[in-house]
């Protein structure tokens, strides 16, 4: 049976926290293979930028690593995205293979208020990833359903990155370069009068 990983996000922008998120569970678990999920229609979330340009964005930042692929299976999904709705497809796609949703130790708090959240812990192992001495507060009983992870690079976010788009500040080593040229060609972020 493989194991896949399964990573899911608004990717707004993708940033090297979550291509070393991806790459150290993957390491740690003996995953074969990770797959990144930009959400479609988040309905907990609002985003600004369209998903083609995040899709892109994550297409790039993956590109180098074989280990690595990214699915359209949200933003091709009409409506809201669910992570339910996800996992359910992936699974699916791949009914011989066991699946490990990677998410950030700030989602895994909010996980009771998702849509089926039950079910969701039925269809993956859920691996909340978090800085170093970071504490997470796992949501009711669900310490059998979910193994917690510290990552050295998980201080950066995708706000801040938005932030310093928009203040004239660098990307660079933040995000992967093709990410960093990308933004600036088609001008994300940028402040809009």
């Amino acid at each position: 049976m493989s194991k896949i990983g399964v990573m899911g996000g608004s990717f707004d922008p993708i940033h090297n926290g979550h291509l070393v998120a991806a790459s150290e569970v993957a390491a740690r678990l003996s995953l074969d293979h990770v797959v990144f999920v930009p959400a479609g229609d988040q309905w907990q979330k609002e985003i600004t930028t369209p998903a083609e340009d995040r899709y892109l964005m994550t297409v790039i930042a993956t590109a180098e690593n074989p280990m690595f692929s990214v699915s359209r299976i949200d933003i091709d999904r009409d409506g809201p995205t669910y992570t339910v709705d996800t996992l359910t497809q992936i699974q699916r796609d791949f009914p011989f293979a066991e699946l490990y949703f990677i998410i950030g130790a700030d989602a895994i708090s909010g996980i009771n208020t998702w849509n089926n959240p039950e079910r969701l812990l039925d269809l993956a192992k859920f691996i909340a990833v978090t800085r170093p001495g970071h504490k997470i507060d796992l949501p009711f009983d669900s310490s059998r359903s979910i193994q917690t992870l510290e990552i050295p690079a998980l201080a950066i976010s995708s706000t801040d990155c938005r932030e310093r788009v928009k203040n004239n500040l660098p990307l660079w080593y933040l995000v992967p370069d093709g990410v960093v040229r990308f933004i600036q060609k088609n001008d994300l972020y940028k402040e809009t009068e």
